[in-house]
């Protein structure tokens, strides 16, 4: 029997990121209380046998972050990066896919710069990862994009332009898309270390939702289009033109996570202490629980 305060913690678990290990053998997901649950797809997707009713739990399970929470995370080939108040860092995939899971020591931390007026931390909000490179982009709490090299941990740079904190960011090729709570999409071409556009969405009368604010809370894109949405609209936009083509009628109250997918999979979470899988976009093939 599990206690009360445990109960207590599971009903007001929020899962506010995952990511799939560099191999697609395992899905990671991060929740508000610092923990990192690991699922074995093969073990997850597989026939097991499950109560009814109850959903099936991690393989493995450990603290990344004590008292803090897993903001963001990505996968390189070597490690699994985790993002929190201040600090991003890395974990090794033979310890934290094993049964020495709970037993996970960092492997090396990155310091962000803090606020030199407020001295607060930034959060890591948004992490992606560029393999031809070996760089790394944190869209972070203090409004800028810090770019970092994994070699040594070294930060060579910040884009900055946003007037409010990142949201989520996209990587495609020398091509980065960034939005924000400022209500905007900025595309940076990374070669020249400049904003090369900048769409605003809440001032565009089909795709502007006045009641849930003008944030941009997703972004995705491919050398033809750019799916965005938060306060505004689901909307699918022409990399050429910059002008909305579809407006998704979608019942939400705001868009967190939009991702173009070729492999038609789609892992979802949030709010609860649940992630669904899809393994097509018809329905929800099942359910997992964090703890």
């Amino acid at each position: 029997m599990m206690s009360d305060t445990v109960n207590q913690k599971l009903f007001y678990n929020t899962v506010l990121s995952q990511t799939f290990s560099f191999d697609g053998n395992n899905l990671l997901a991060g929740n508000i209380y610092g923990d990192v649950a690991v699922f074995e797809l093969s073990k997850t997707l597989g026939p097991h046998k499950v109560e009814e009713n109850e959903l099936q739990g991690p393989n493995y399970r450990f603290t990344a972050h004590s008292n803090q929470q897993v903001e963001s995370m990505v996968s390189t080939d070597n490690f699994l990066i985790t993002g929190t108040s201040g600090e991003i860092c890395g974990w090794d995939w033979k310890t934290v896919t094993s049964s020495k899971a709970p037993k996970s020591k960092v492997s090396w931390t990155i310091h962000l710069p803090v606020n030199k007026d407020s001295y607060e931390k930034p959060d890591v909000n948004y992490l992606v990862y560029s393999k031809s490179n070996n760089l790394l982009y944190a869209g972070c709490g203090d409004n800028n994009i810090y770019v970092i090299t994994l070699e040594d941990g070294r930060i060579l740079r910040s884009l900055e332009g946003h007037t409010d904190y990142i949201h989520c960011l996209s990587l495609m090729g020398h091509q980065l898309a960034s939005c924000s709570e400022d209500g905007t999409v900025r595309l940076w071409d990374l070669r020249k270390r400049e904003n090369t556009n900048i769409l605003t969405p809440h001032l565009v009368d089909k795709v502007a939702r006045p009641g849930l604010g003008k944030w941009i809370g997703a972004i995705d894109f491919t050398e033809d289009w750019l799916l965005c949405g938060g306060g505004p609209s689901l909307s699918l936009w022409h990399m050429r033109t910059m002008e909305a083509a579809t407006v998704f009628e979608l019942p939400d109250e705001g868009i967190h996570v939009a991702n173009i997918y070729e492999e038609r999979v789609i892992a979802a979470a949030g709010s609860s202490n649940n992630l669904d899988i899809c393994t097509n976009f018809n329905y929800r093939e099942l359910m997992l629980k964090f703890a």
